[in-house]
């Protein structure tokens, strides 16, 4: 007995002698995608105080670290171009070593925001995604996407490892992406040929405010930051609350190497007072670019679609207000667009909070990002926005920028409304008109109704749910807007 005990406490000896004590992320693991072409982050933690060297197979130079007193350690490694080459990354403590194989150098983006971010190539239940067995099928022409996609959960502390993994692309993978990142990827995709990595970091029904930190929250908001009702998690009081999602969901990825974020989420903020909206989402970004350490990461977010909010209300305006603020947000946050939706529902989904067509949503993010970071110059990305009017004759006559010279359709336009001094919108008709001269007010779109005899105001699908038919060039929507400040 004495001498089998002797010989289990010497193969434990052995044992943890020979056992690595550095500890990676999930994260930071096999079939990762790292940023090409920069300093590339990585992060873990040993025993404190001990020397972490980090080699790789693309290069002879060494990165070195030394964990602090609770045992955290980061360092940089210099990345290669972006190719399909299996790379490793092994890290030793002196006491053994890990190694993370089949490592790929491309293009790394969030994906972050609420539901519909979060919905999956399968969709919902009871919300599908169009052409779901075609995209299933094609998967297979994608394997250099892959995805890492962190677990929702909700923390009163930030949280610094999440439980997740890196996925490669194929038929059996796909339909647990997100529908909007894995659409964006794919085109990245078909017109980079490199490896494209998706960190999805989001959570449905979460609010701006879920995102923000504790620091943030008590010097710009009221909202709460205590721990009253944590313990006895009641989802329905809890559910909405600030900051959890953000200490337990985005937190473990800051330390990421990243290229940009993409972000879809606004329903949850329905019915904020003015400008409340766009002010915590540029705060949110702030807070996220100071986070990644990473200048002024490109953030690429998506207009919420048309709905019937307000009990079930197309003709509402709490929607079409949100919507409002979200382009108020592109104009005052550095290095951002923002991708309209409005005709991206059926007109049977008033009601359908989660939209078929996903494949729409994720290319346009595509080629934003295509133009502005990649050089596809002739890639054309922006939808029109309202830029001025006149009365004239009982009409109101408006421009639009960023047409790229052309307002479609040329006949049978819809979505326009106008109003008198009584404030009352009534349907309008809207019509080109162009006469040469070479007037600024020659050419544009003439809006009228024989019920507003003296217009002084014109809305463009600013309601709820109400679907117009103008587009650019670009065959990309008019943003809705409105003339007025009545509401």
């Amino acid at each position: 007995m004495n001498r089998l005990l002797l010989t289990l406490a010497v193969w434990t000896l052995y044992v943890c002698g020979t056992q690595a004590k550095v500890r990676l992320p999930h994260l930071v693991g096999d079939n990762m995608i790292i940023q090409q072409q920069t300093d590339v982050r990585l992060w873990g933690w040993a025993q404190p105080d001990s020397k972490v060297v980090a080699t790789t197979s693309w290069s002879k130079q060494k990165s070195v670290a030394k964990a602090d007193d609770h045992g955290r350690w980061l360092l940089t490694v210099k990345s290669p171009a972006a190719s399909y080459t299996p790379l490793t990354i092994t890290f030793d403590d002196g006491d053994g070593k890990v190694t993370i194989n089949n490592v790929l150098a491309g293009e790394v983006w969030v994906c972050a925001g609420q539901s519909n971010m979060e919905m999956p190539v399968k969709g919902f239940w009871g919300c599908p995604v169009e052409d779901y067995n075609s995209v299933v099928i094609d998967a297979a022409q994608h394997a250099g996407v892959r995805s890492a996609k962190i677990p929702s959960i909700m923390r009163m502390e930030p949280q610094e490892d999440a439980d997740t993994k890196w996925v490669d692309c194929s038929p059996k993978t796909v339909s647990d992406f997100s529908a909007t990142g894995y659409f964006f990827a794919r085109v990245m995709h078909q017109a980079l040929d490199i490896p494209i990595g998706l960190i999805e970091a989001n959570k449905g029904g979460s609010r701006v405010e879920s995102w923000l930190t504790k620091e943030n929250l008590q010097k710009y908001t009221q909202e709460p930051t205590d721990t009253m009702g944590i313990v006895n998690f009641k989802p329905d009081q809890d559910y909405l609350r600030a900051l959890l999602w953000g200490n337990g969901t985005f937190n473990p990825i800051l330390n990421y190497t990243v290229k940009g974020i993409l972000f879809y989420q606004g329903c949850s903020n329905i019915g904020d007072p003015d400008n409340q909206y766009s002010e915590r989402l540029k705060l949110l970004v702030e807070q996220w670019r100071q986070q990644f350490r990473l200048g002024e990461l490109p953030f690429y977010f998506v207009q919420i679609a048309p709905y019937a909010y307000d009990g079930d209300d197309v003709n509402g305006l709490s929607g079409a207000l949100l919507r409002e603020q979200q382009l108020r947000a592109a104009q005052i946050i550095p290095n951002s667009s923002l991708v309209c939706t409005n005709d991206l529902v059926y007109p049977y989904e008033t009601t359908q909070i989660h939209p078929t067509q996903k494949r729409q949503v994720g290319e346009r993010l595509a080629w934003t990002a295509l133009h502005r970071d990649y050089g596809f110059e002739q890639v054309l990305y922006k939808s029109s926005t309202y830029k001025d009017m006149m009365v004239k004759d009982g009409a109101i006559l408006i421009h639009l920028q960023d047409n790229y010279h052309a307002d479609a359709p040329y006949e049978m336009i819809e979505g326009f409304e106008i109003a008198g001094e009584d404030r009352v919108f009534h349907p309008a008709t809207a019509r080109h008109f162009w006469r040469p001269g070479g007037n600024y007010w020659d050419e544009g779109i003439s809006v009228s109704s024989p019920e507003v005899p003296n217009p002084v105001a014109v809305r463009y699908c600013f309601r709820n749910f109400l679907l117009g038919n103008v587009k650019n060039a670009a065959n990309l929507p008019l943003f809705p807007f409105r003339t007025d400040h009545w509401e």
